[in-house]
């Protein structure tokens, strides 16, 4: 298995396509283990694309000790020289997209166009839901409160009330994706350590340094990065797109027209 040593961790990654290089940080509870990932999305067939489970996720090291975004900033810098990859495209996702923001400012040699998918900068911009918050309640609040965040249709009555076996199902694959891994070894240090480090995540007032292609997009009805969030993130980031799509945390796959404005930007084929 692909396993690589980077600064303090054994990372896991994987690269799969051709085409030009992305980089693809995913996001809270990311493990490369769990589908659909991104190598099941409308990007494969487009790119050649390195993913790998973050600091405290799926199958890399879960240290116990204090992470912060610009660890994870660093961890993805290092992957890449290990790999060999001089520079690449970037899109993260959610958390991913917080650690993408702090990859391109600390390290803006690395990212040559990059998408930022249902994310915050936190600070002034707004932060994204404190997901912290619902670590001790218990399993079946948790899941529900998840979906009915995610996705802000759900907590209307009209939405739900002709949706009704649907949100069940929800419920259960929910409750089942929690429940996966969870006797491994440290999993609960590493989902902590990283709640802790995501609640900390403040890169608001740098983000006018950031001097390249970038492209914002979100969901109409995302409760965990809500749509004022991106749009305070496309206020600091000179010259960025910003475009919202049906759909709410998942949007990327509930909206078929997202991934094709994605990929379009990111063959620089935007109209």
């Amino acid at each position: 298995m692909p396993f690589v040593s980077v600064r303090d961790l054994q990372m896991y990654y994987e690269i799969c396509g051709s085409g030009q290089r992305l980089l693809s940080i995913s996001g809270t509870g990311g493990d490369l283990r769990r589908s659909p990932t991104i190598f099941d999305s409308p990007l494969a067939p487009h790119f050649e694309i390195l993913a790998y489970d973050q600091r405290g996720l799926g199958q890399t090291s879960k240290p116990d000790i204090p992470y912060t975004i610009a660890d994870y900033a660093a961890d993805a810098d290092s992957l890449l020289n290990a790999v060999g990859w001089e520079s690449a495209h970037a899109i993260g996702i959610s958390f991913g997209g917080m650690v993408a923001q702090e990859l391109a400012l600390r390290y803006p040699h690395r990212v040559e166009r990059l998408v930022l998918a249902c994310t915050s900068s936190g600070g002034a911009g707004g932060s994204s839901y404190p997901l912290h918050e619902l670590v001790n309640l218990p399993i079946e609040e948790v899941a529900h409160r998840q979906i009915t965040i995610a996705d802000t249709r759900w907590q209307e009555e009209t939405w739900l009330s002709s949706r009704t076996a649907q949100f069940q199902d929800l419920v259960k694959l929910t409750l089942a994706a929690a429940q996966e891994g969870v006797d491994e070894p440290s999993r609960e240090i590493g989902r902590r350590r990283q709640l802790e480090a995501r609640a900390a995540h403040d890169t608001h007032n740098r983000l006018s340094q950031l001097h390249l292609p970038v492209y914002i997009c979100g969901g109409h009805h995302d409760g965990i990065s809500p749509p004022a969030n991106l749009e305070a993130i496309h206020k600091q980031i000179p010259g960025s797109y910003l475009e919202f799509f049906q759909g709410g945390h998942r949007f990327l796959y509930q909206d078929p027209q997202a991934f094709k404005r994605v990929i379009a930007f990111l063959q620089n084929k935007f109209e």
